[in-house]
């Protein structure tokens, strides 16, 4: 068997990327009011438009492209455990954000089941991992059964709008299941597209031989997306009417083809230039990608938090642009010292854990 190819950096570079402009687009509530009228401002809100399918796409390209590699080598339950547990993390960290931001302590249980991007990342993660799991040895069926679950969960996602009750709370982000103003941020629909749309890219690079099969992946894909939103209109006119930002399949198909434009950019800087790996700038830039979990966690806390939020406790829409540019910076900055941080204590924490957890096992009980 002809072994795969090297790392794709591209995709690290991606999610590194990603990290940046999702520190960037938190910090919008620190500018001042009347800024938000301004042409840059909106500029900047459609581009910080690409952060959540940048994000949700690399889970589905990573998460598919491991359980592949390790199909493939004969590890597949193995790998299937390991991603298990990393989902688990997912969504332990997204249920910690709402117990801190929402008055879990009140009684109030009902904010677990608020659907932020963490925890439809870890949703969407479950839902592919069987298939992921069971057609790992077979990549070529994978990548196609990906590919049209996800048109399919893209195509049914404006009649998602119309579901209500319990279901409600998964699949739109329509209030009143909550509470008559809070409705999920990040719902199934169509957000998961993104996890099954990257999940056929990485059963695509998992398997490959060759760099023409990642580009003629990447050709499909951006194909499609191009033929979507070129006809909106047409497309639109398909459903009734619908939150076009939202749930619209040829937005989603604007969104996933001016990130794959940004893949194939990426990409070709690797295969142009390959020592561009190895430079300090491209390292740091992978790891923050690599640290997206964290990094999410501590840019929130040190926004938003009551206690440690420094930049909303002073700058909350105060910053004008130059200021502005500086906290974000400032943000950046701080984010990665606290990942840094992280990085040591974590292994220590995990150590200590299963330390005690096998000490609570080997003690008998008393009789």
């Amino acid at each position: 068997m002809t072994p795969p190819l090297p790392r794709i950096y591209a995709f690290d570079w991606l999610r590194g990327v990603a990290v940046l402009v999702m520190l960037q687009t938190h910090a919008l509530v620190l500018l001042l009011p009347a800024i938000h009228q301004q042409d840059l401002f909106k500029n900047i809100v459609r581009i910080d438009g690409l952060v959540a399918p940048s994000f949700i796409f690399s889970a589905g390209f990573a998460l598919a492209l491991v359980q592949v590699r390790a199909g493939l080598a004969g590890r597949r339950s193995e790998q299937a455990k390991k991603t298990l547990k990393r989902i688990g993390e997912v969504l332990l960290v997204a249920s910690y954000v709402n117990f801190i931001w929402f008055p879990i302590h009140r009684g109030e249980l009902k904010w677990f089941l608020r659907i932020d991007i963490l925890h439809c990342i870890g949703l969407s993660l479950l839902l592919v991992m069987p298939l992921l799991v069971g057609l790992s040895t077979r990549p070529k069926l994978l990548r196609w059964v990906t590919l049209l679950i996800a048109l399919l969960i893209f195509g049914v996602s404006p009649f998602g709008e119309q579901v209500t009750g319990f279901w409600q709370l998964f699949l739109n982000n329509k209030p009143g299941v909550l509470d008559d103003t809070t409705g999920a941020a990040f719902p199934l629909l169509p957000w998961a597209g993104y996890v099954f749309l990257g999940a056929s890219f990485g059963a695509t690079i998992g398997a490959m031989k060759s760099e023409k099969e990642l580009w003629g992946w990447l050709a499909l894909l951006m194909g499609l997306g191009t033929l979507l939103f070129w006809n909106e209109k047409e497309v639109a006119a398909l459903y009734a009417p619908h939150n076009f930002w939202v749930t619209d399949p040829a937005d989603a198909a604007r969104r996933w083809t001016y990130v794959l434009g940004i893949v194939a950019i990426f990409r070709l800087i690797e295969r142009r230039w390959p020592a561009s790996a190895q430079t300090r700038f491209a390292k740091w830039l992978a790891g923050f990608g690599a640290a997206s979990l964290s990094a999410y966690f501590f840019h929130e806390m040190l926004l938003y938090h009551r206690w440690v939020g420094f930049f909303s406790r002073y700058f909350r829409e105060k910053a004008d642009w130059p200021l502005f540019w500086l906290l974000v910076a400032a943000l950046i900055f701080s984010t990665w010292v606290c990942v840094k941080l992280w990085d040591r204590i974590d292994p220590k924490l995990r150590a200590l854990l299963t330390r005690l957890t096998s000490s609570a096992r080997a003690t008998p009980p008393a009789s």
